[in-house]
C-alpha cells in the first residue's frame, strides 16, 4: 500500500472515530430524557384507561413511543448499517378512541416498544455514552499534562494515575495516548453495540419477513421494468440501425440486378455500397449483442471482463481479482453492468486521476469495491446512476453501500450472495 493510500486510510479512520464519538454523545444526551418521559407518560396513560381518560391519551402517547422507536431504527441503519425490522398492525383511519387503543394494545410490536424504553434509559444510555467517553476522555489527560487542568487540594486522579507533579502528569498523557489508540479502533464498534442492543429488544422476525416481502416486490417490479426497457431498446436499435441498413442493402441489390447488364459501372458502385452497408449492419449487431452480454464476459469471466472495461477507460485503473471460480451467468452479468455504471460515473463526475477496482469472493458473497480519489459527494438518489445500480443488485438480493464525504475519497461497495462454480 502506497503512502497516499495509508494517509487516506488514517484520515478515514479518524473521521469515522470522531463521528461515532459525537453521535454517541448526541444519543446519550437525548436517550435519557426522551425514554424517561415516554415511559412515565405510557404508564400514567395506561393506568387512566379504566377511567376513560386513557382511551384518549394512550393512542397519542403510544404514537409518540412508536415515532421515537422509528427514529432510533432509522439512525441505526444510517449510522451503523444495523437494520431493525418491525411490523405494526394498521390502525383503522377515523376509528373511535376505544378501537384505536384496543388495536395498539393488542399489537405485539407496541409492547416491544414499551419494553424497550427502560432498557434504553439504562443499558442504552451506557452504550451510547461509552463511545463519547472513550474518544473525549484522552483529551482530559493531555490537558492535565499540559497544565491546563489543575487541582489545588490533593492529587488529581486521571483514571488510576494520581497526578501530583510533572512525572505523573506525563504518565497521565501516556495513558491518554493509549486510550486514544484504543478509541480509534473501538469507538465505531461501541456505537454499533448500542444499536444492536436496540435491535435485540425492538427487532422482530415478522418485521424482517415483511421487509423481505416488500423488497422482493420492489425488486421484482424493477426487474420487470428493466427487462421491458431493455426489450424496447433492442427493438429500437434493430429497427433504426441494422434493419434499416439491411433494407437499404436489399434495395441496392435489386437495383444492381436491373443495372448489371445496362450499366456495369453503376452496378459495381452499388455493390460496393451494399458491401459497406452489410459491414456496418454486422458491426451494429455486434455492438447490440455486446450490450446484452459482452463476449469477453461469456468467454473469459467477470474478472477479465472488468479488466477489459478498465483498459477502455481514459484514466489509470487498477483491477485486483480474487475469484477462484465463476458466479452464475445472471449474477455475473448484473455485476459486470453494475461495475460498468459505477466506473462511468467515476470518470464523468468524480474528477479523480485514478481508480481502483477490487473483486473477491468470501463467505458466499461476491464483493466488489470501486475506489476513486475525486471530489466526493456521490449519493444514491432518485434518478442517479447509483440508484439504478442499487435496483439492479437488489434483483439478486445484493446491496450497494456508498461512502463519499466531501473532498473524497469515494468508496462504492457492491455485494451479492452467490456460489462459484
Amino acid at each position: 500500500m502506497n503512502t497516499d493510500s495509508k494517509s487516506d486510510d488514517r484520515r478515514t479512520r479518524a473521521r469515522r472515530t470522531t463521528l461515532a464519538g459525537v453521535r454517541g454523545l448526541v444519543l446519550a444526551v437525548s436517550v435519557l430524557p426522551f425514554s424517561v418521559v415516554f415511559l412515565v407518560l405510557t404508564l400514567v396513560s395506561l393506568a387512566l384507561v379504566p377511567l376513560g381518560i386513557g382511551l384518549v391519551t394512550t393512542p397519542m402517547v403510544l404514537s409518540g413511543v412508536r415515532a421515537l422507536a422509528d427514529t432510533r431504527k432509522r439512525l441505526a441503519a444510517e449510522w451503523c448499517g444495523v437494520r431493525i425490522g418491525s411490523a405494526y398492525r394498521p390502525v383503522p383511519p377515523g376509528a373511535w378512541p376505544w378501537t384505536r387503543t384496543s388495536v395498539m394494545l393488542r399489537d405485539p410490536q407496541t409492547w416491544r416498544d414499551v419494553r424497550w424504553l427502560p432498557v434504553d434509559m439504562t443499558a442504552g444510555f451506557v452504550t451510547a455514552l461509552l463511545p463519547a467517553l472513550l474518544l473525549f476522555y484522552p483529551l482530559e489527560g493531555f490537558a492535565v499534562a499540559a497544565g491546563l487542568w489543575r487541582v489545588e487540594d490533593g492529587p488529581y486522579w486521571y483514571l488510576f494515575v494520581p497526578v501530583q507533579g510533572t512525572l505523573t502528569a506525563l504518565a497521565a498523557a501516556a495513558l491518554a495516548a493509549v486510550l486514544l489508540v484504543v478509541a480509534l479502533r473501538y469507538t465505531p464498534r461501541l456505537l454499533t453495540v448500542h444499536f444492536r442492543l436496540t435491535r435485540a429488544v425492538l427487532g422482530t422476525d415478522i418485521g424482517e419477513l415483511t421487509e423481505r416481502v416488500r423488497v422482493l416486490t420492489e425488486t421484482r417490479q424493477d426487474a420487470v421494468d428493466t427487462s421491458a426497457a431493455e426489450l424496447r431498446r433492442i427493438e429500437r436499435d434493430l429497427h433504426d440501425g441494422a434493419q434499416a441498413r439491411l433494407v437499404a442493402m436489399g434495395m441496392d441489390l435489386g437495383t444492381v440486378e436491373m443495372l448489371i447488364e445496362r450499366d456495369p459501372a453503376q452496378a459495381k458502385r452499388l455493390l460496393a455500397q451494399a458491401r459497406r452497408n452489410s459491414a456496418e449492419a454486422l458491426e451494429e449487431l455486434r455492438d447490440l449483442v455486446r450490450g446484452i452480454h459482452p463476449p469477453v464476459l461469456a468467454e473469459r469471466g467477470l474478472g477479465d471482463a472488468v479488466r477489459a472495461l478498465a483498459l477502455r477507460l481514459p484514466l489509470p485503473t487498477e483491477v485486483t481479482v480474487e475469484l477462484p471460480g465463476r458466479p452464475d451467468a445472471p449474477v455475473e452479468s448484473a455485476a459486470y453492468f453494475a461495475v460498468s455504471e459505477v466506473l462511468t460515473n467515476a470518470v464523468k463526475h468524480s474528477g479523480t486521476d485514478r481508480i481502483r477496482v477490487d473483486l473477491h469472493h468470501a463467505d458466499g458473497m461476491l464483493r466488489i469495491t470501486v475506489t476513486d480519489h475525486g471530489k466526493g459527494g456521490a449519493t444514491v438518489g432518485a434518478g442517479s446512476g447509483l440508484a439504478g445500480v442499487e435496483r439492479r443488485l437488489g434483483t439478486f438480493d445484493g446491496v450497494l453501500a456508498v461512502s463519499s464525504p466531501a473532498g473524497g475519497p469515494t468508496l462504492v461497495t457492491m455485494e451479492m450472495p452467490c456460489a462459484l462454480s
